[in-house]
């Protein structure tokens, strides 16, 4: 968790020292007390539950876009539409066809999922999509690959997991191998996208930073949209643990 705890005030000896100006006991009880007071206070009312939100903890309430039984909540974009599956609590393609949609539009969200993929395979997260167009231009997508693939082995940079596709490399690599549940977090808040590779934060861009990008990337502008798992061509990725919580 990002933050300090809370806790009482503790000063250095030099800091504590009588100083004629000062009234020792007032600053005593000022200071070192009265936070305590108040900590005790939440603890006795129930009020506390041992931490603190921090600003990155703001938000509404987790909640599971995918409920580990079916495709409640989603919706198949494109040809065909029976090509997406639940099985054994996984969500995944069974044959190559249309991406996997939610049904509602989110603007400003965290989302934190895991995926696993099969070795040589390519998927992808769409973000702030619509139902139209190529879906890594008109919304975004962060890239989902073995890159340790022999087949990959000429990526560039905006090729390799956790990239905004085509547009932000990540700035190291935390992929770990195909055949190995890893887990995911990206965090769109206005104009910041974030993205955490297995607990290693490896993009944080500005996304009015690509100017260059504006014609091909019209995505990139998006104020909200879709949020979106790419099928690339059949049972080479699956997930699950998908969650997300809308930011202010």
């Amino acid at each position: 968790m990002d933050g300090k705890p809370l806790g009482c005030t503790v000063r250095s000896a030099e800091a504590t020292k009588y100083h004629p100006t000062m009234n020792t006991g007032e600053s005593f009880v000022l200071n070192r007390l009265v936070p305590c007071l108040v900590m005790l206070g939440l603890i006795i009312a129930g009020g506390w539950s041992g931490s603190v939100a921090t600003a990155d903890e703001k938000g509404a309430a987790w909640k599971d876009l995918f409920n580990g039984q079916n495709l409640s909540g989603w919706q198949v974009v494109g040809e065909p539409t029976d090509c997406w599956a639940v099985t054994d609590g996984k969500l995944h393609p069974t044959t190559k066809g249309g991406w996997l949609s939610t049904d509602q539009q989110y603007a400003n969200f965290e989302i934190e999922l895991e995926f696993m993929l099969a070795s040589g395979s390519n998927s992808g997260l769409f973000l702030r999509a619509p139902h139209t167009g190529r879906t890594s231009r008109t919304g975004m997508e962060i890239q989902l690959i073995d890159e340790k693939s022999e087949k990959y082995a000429d990526l560039q940079g905006w090729q390799k997991t956790g990239a905004i596709y085509h547009v932000q490399a990540p700035r190291e690599d935390a992929f770990t191998a195909a055949g190995k549940w890893q887990s995911l977090r990206v965090r769109a808040e206005g104009r910041q996208l974030t993205v955490w590779l297995n607990k290693t934060r490896i993009v944080d861009a500005n996304l009015d930073a690509y100017p260059d990008q504006d014609n091909e990337h019209p995505g990139l502008k998006r104020p909200s949209g879709y949020i979106g798992l790419q099928n690339y061509g059949g049972r080479e990725i699956q997930f699950r643990k998908v969650r997300l919580r809308e930011l202010p």
